[in-house]
């Protein structure tokens, strides 16, 4: 079989990949990490999310470099392999696919907190299970559908959030009749450098998901141009959703002491602002962010496995595999599921190490190929390419190796293993370093 014809379809327009990555980025996630970076902070989450949107958006100015030179859906691991070494590539695929991996299982935790609280006579493994077959029955029918589905699951993520800021408002200026706006928000005598890089690194967490449409890059109509608009679409919205929500927030409880938890500080919030009535709407949401995300995380991550069993860099009778009439990595897609599945027996915190370690490694090197790249083919090197191909890069990736320093040990441990394990791997499919391993023409996929 040629490669044109084991090809995905192109049918995803800006709308839908945007949607994707907003449902990857799961907006919602704003909510669950307020309680604790602000007790981090000392009252300047909004502040925090500023700086890290600042770093991140030079990563993702990167991506969308790297997506107009290699429109294909193996991401990171193309962009290694074509610009500075195959074996490297591999390794890239091999430690991404960790951080793809790992946000279903996160996804498939929180379903079971949030449910088995509300319904705890139902045993946690059973929203595991429901969530993972839901989330693998809508993967299969197509990318085109996911991302139909993803479109109203965001949207009621945005308007929850939107109705939030809305009472959040009210209860400031009617209930408390306090200022709307006060530069004690961001900047207070309180504040800290040191802790306010601490929440930074943990918020950077809430920006995972526009590196992610990269690899829905053949299935998008003109990916070059298209991808790297969705990419800084998907970074800037999350980011002006961000600061708003915690802006607000901050503003109305500049002390989260004052919460029973809080780490449950947005619910509580929510009911103290709405009510019973929107506490029960805002729960809803989180439930949706849970599963638009964990079905985004799905569809990436058999994107990826699907570039490198084309590639028979795994099986690509297993791997390489597409469904004749949806073209669909049908296999990918069930592997993933049973992978999902070993949520049951891990904690949340450590499939969080997961996606930390391989979200910061696919972050790092594809600031490095961007240098790399310029650095072999580019041979006028004037102030402004200079600029957007070294500076920016660079300073994105001194941010990414903070986030590395800041990883906890677990996080490294692991991943290091997996590495080995990659490794090992790599040199028995390349007989001991001595072949390169294979690849697909890419000039066959490229359209």
């Amino acid at each position: 079989m040629s490669n044109q014809e084991n090809s995905l379809n192109r049918q995803l327009k800006l709308i839908h990949v945007v949607v994707l990555g907003l449902a990857y980025m799961s907006p919602f996630a704003v909510f669950d990490t307020f309680g604790i970076v602000s007790d981090i902070t000392s009252g300047h989450v909004p502040i925090a999310y500023l700086i890290v949107f600042t770093a991140i958006l030079f990563t993702a100015l990167s991506y969308g470099k790297m997506v107009k030179i290699y429109p294909v859906s193996g991401s990171v691991y193309t962009y290694t392999q074509r610009i500075i070494n195959k074996n490297l590539g591999f390794l890239a695929g091999w430690i991404t696919f960790l951080a793809y991996l790992a946000l279903p299982m996160i996804n498939a935790l929180l379903a079971r907190i949030y449910l088995s609280a509300g319904i705890p006579a139902v045993p946690g493994w059973v929203w595991i299970v429901l969530l993972l077959l839901i989330i693998t029955l809508v993967n299969l029918i197509g990318a085109k559908v996911t991302a139909s589905v993803n479109l109203i699951l965001v949207v009621f993520q945005f308007l929850t959030g939107i109705i939030f800021i809305v009472l959040t408002i009210r209860s400031i200026t009617v209930e408390n009749q306090s200022p709307l706006f006060t530069f004690n928000t961001l900047i207070s005598e309180s504040l800290e450098i040191n802790s306010l890089f601490a929440g930074a690194s943990l918020l950077a967490l809430a920006f995972i998901g526009f590196d992610a449409i990269t690899t829905l890059s053949e299935e998008t109509i003109n990916p070059k141009k298209t991808i790297p608009r969705g990419i800084i679409l998907v970074a800037v919205i999350g980011g002006v959703f961000f600061f708003t929500v915690t802006y607000f927030m901050q503003t109305l409880f500049p002390d989260v002491s004052v919460f029973n938890n809080i780490e449950g500080a947005s619910p509580e919030i929510a009911a103290i602002i709405g009510g019973n009535l929107f506490l029960a709407l805002f729960t809803a949401g989180a439930l949706t962010s849970v599963f638009a995300s964990g079905l985004a995380a799905q569809t990436s991550a058999s994107r990826l496995l699907y570039a490198m069993g084309r590639d028979n860099v795994l099986p690509q009778k297993f791997f390489g595999y597409l469904h004749p009439k949806t073209k669909t990595p049908v296999f990918n897609i069930l592997l993933i599921a049973v992978l999902g599945l070993s949520s049951i027996f891990i904690t949340l915190e450590t499939a969080t190490s997961l996606i930390n370690f391989g979200a910061f490694f696919a972050f790092s090197i594809v600031n490095i190929c961007v240098i790399v790249n310029f650095v072999k083919n580019d041979n006028e090197k004037k102030f402004r390419s200079v600029l957007t191909n070294i500076v920016f890069p660079s300073l994105g990736l001194g941010f990414v190796i903070y986030l590395w320093v800041s990883l906890n040990w677990y996080a490294i441990a692991f991943g290091l293993c997996w590495i080995i394990l990659g490794v090992v791997y790599l040199f028995v499919l390349t007989r001991g370093f001595q072949q390169d391993p294979p690849q697909v023409n890419f000039d066959e996929l490229e359209g």
